[in-house]
């Protein structure tokens, strides 16, 4: 049992590019689905595919590299808010990353969405991750 789904998301992808895989199978749920959509919207990833199982579910995730390098495409991704310790922001507060060179993917009440849309729409939310 994972105690943190987004944390054990999270770390499936890091550990995948660290090892150089091109594909990442992770067990899904309507917020992972999210959080996968806007790595792709933002070209952080390749291609998602959504299996249904008898279960859960499962996300293929084709992760992205630079063809000359290897080197992958999300340089750093790390979580913020985490269950012991919650970490919300308040449209003003909702800080750029990297000079908005990086992303960090909220969870707002109009759903999860990244910082920029945030302080369009004007509204706060827990910061779920940040990620350039």
């Amino acid at each position: 049992m994972v105690t943190d789904p987004i944390a054990d998301f999270l770390t499936r992808i890091r550990n995948a590019q660290m090892a150089g895989h091109r594909i990442v199978d992770i067990p899904a749920s309507n917020l992972k689905k999210r959080m996968t959509e806007i790595l792709y919207r933002q070209g952080y990833i390749l291609k998602y595919k959504f299996e249904d199982d008898s279960k859960q579910g499962i996300i293929k995730i084709a992760l992205k590299y630079d063809n000359d390098t290897r080197q992958p495409a999300i340089q750093s991704l790390e979580r913020v808010s985490r269950p012991g310790l919650r970490q919300y922001a308040k449209p003003a507060d909702i800080r750029r990353l990297k000079n908005g060179l990086g992303i960090a993917i909220l969870s707002t009440s109009k759903g999860v969405m990244t910082d920029k849309e945030a302080r369009a729409q004007n509204v706060g939310g827990e910061v779920l991750c940040n990620v350039y």
